[in-house]
């Protein structure tokens, strides 16, 4: 951003908007459409199968200027696979974007759910892991202002705010109309703090946020 007064480059503090689980041929569009309202740019962390059914939506999301990165290609925690078959899943993955044109960065593993070896299988494909520092848990189904309401007091500089643009393993609703109306109050929100949403470009490392997993380990995350 240019400061007309002198002419010098300043930067506005970023708030980084992620999606995960899509795309979805029903919420995916309508997660788009909530952006473009907003006027808001964000990261989409696609599941590999969904992105090779539906791939004029994988189009529409970066011809709206959006990232598309790596979530994975079976949704399984990492917890219960060996290395080999997360290797698999990756390798698997990353040919079924490249084939799009797309070649992850970031990748955010299945719940946010690290094993001993995703990070050195993670700089093995030259990717890296993105968990969040805000989650929505817009998976239960909960209100929107109750989403805006929780999250909002939260943010930060450089936070990362977690919601699904599809439906997961775990996912306690049927549908993600209230991630889609919580969009628009959530950017108004960021804004009103002197932030800019928008993708992914900074990270927190694989840093974990308290409601990584539900008491019985289960969740749409």
């Amino acid at each position: 951003m240019t400061d007309p007064g002198n002419g010098t480059t300043s930067e506005v503090p970023q708030i980084s908007l992620t999606f995960d689980d899509g795309p979805d041929p029903v919420w995916t569009p309508r997660v788009l459409e909530a952006l473009q309202r907003a006027e808001a740019q964000a990261t989409f962390f696609v599941v590999a199968p969904l992105a090779r059914q539906f791939p004029h939506l994988i189009c529409d999301i970066l011809r709206a200027g959006h990232r598309v990165e790596f979530h994975c290609t079976q949704h399984v925690q990492h917890t219960e696979r060996t290395r080999r078959e997360v290797e698999a899943d990756i390798l698997a993955g990353l040919w079924t974007l490249e084939v799009q044109g797309v070649r992850p960065h970031f990748w955010r593993p299945p719940w946010g759910v690290l094993a001993p070896f995703t990070a050195e299988v993670a700089d093995e494909f030259g990717l890296e892991i993105v968990l969040w520092t805000e989650g929505t848990r817009d998976w239960r189904g909960d209100p929107a202002p109750e989403m805006l309401r929780r999250v909002g007091s939260q943010l930060r500089p450089g936070s990362i705010v977690l919601m699904h643009d599809g439906i997961g393993p775990g996912a306690r609703r049927s549908g993600c109309g209230e991630t889609v109306a919580l969009v628009g109050g959530l950017v108004e929100r960021i804004r009103s703090l002197g932030c800019e949403p928008g993708p992914l470009a900074t990270t927190l490392g694989a840093s974990f946020v308290e409601d990584t997993l539900t008491s019985n380990g289960a969740s749409s995350e």
